[in-house]
């Protein structure tokens, strides 16, 4: 007569358990991945209801450090490159380093070099609308603090098309010419 299933030894299904049990943290690893790629394609689909904030770079960024601590301007620079097959327009800039920043350009009004509100300012397709020392800058005003050599400040680009764009900006010398 052969051992009923109960009179069986229990050895085997304790093996049996313990194989159910390895095999368990599978399931797991398969939520954990699905969570992932999900995610993963939920910041994708987000960040293409605003696609048009990928189609502009900002480069070679940099402001001049403060001459003396009692500075309350300064001024940045940088480029933007603008990848879109349409132009786009620089509304405004704002940054916690300073009450104001506005966009300025330096003219020559006969022997005398002055600087003048720029206004909004495009950015053509396909193009760059470059900022450099004796020409387009962001003129902050108001200083919260002197900007020193080697520190950084928040500014928040403002696009007609794209929206807004934080960038980081590096303090260089006093003197500087570039990043």
């Amino acid at each position: 007569m052969s051992p009923s299933r109960d009179a069986m030894p229990r050895a085997g299904n304790h093996t049996h358990a313990r194989n159910r049990r390895k095999k368990r943290p599978m399931p797991r690893f398969l939520i954990e991945i699905s969570l992932a790629i999900a995610l993963t394609f939920g910041a994708i689909l987000a960040s293409v209801t605003d696609a048009r904030a990928s189609e502009l770079m900002v480069s070679a960024a940099f402001a001049r450090a403060s001459a003396t601590p009692a500075a309350k301007s300064g001024a940045a620079y940088l480029s933007i490159v603008n990848g879109a097959s349409e132009p786009d327009r620089l509304v405004s800039i704002t940054t916690p380093a300073a009450r104001r920043a506005e966009l300025h350009t330096t003219v020559m009004a006969g022997d005398v070099m002055k600087m003048e509100e720029a206004g909004d300012v495009e950015v053509p397709p396909g193009g760059t609308l470059e900022m450099k020392p004796g020409g387009l800058h962001v003129m902050l005003t108001g200083l919260a603090a002197p900007l020193t050599q080697g520190g950084m400040i928040e500014m928040t680009l403002r696009f007609e098309r794209a929206g807004d764009l934080k960038v980081m900006v590096p303090i260089g010398s006093v003197a500087a010419d570039g990043p």
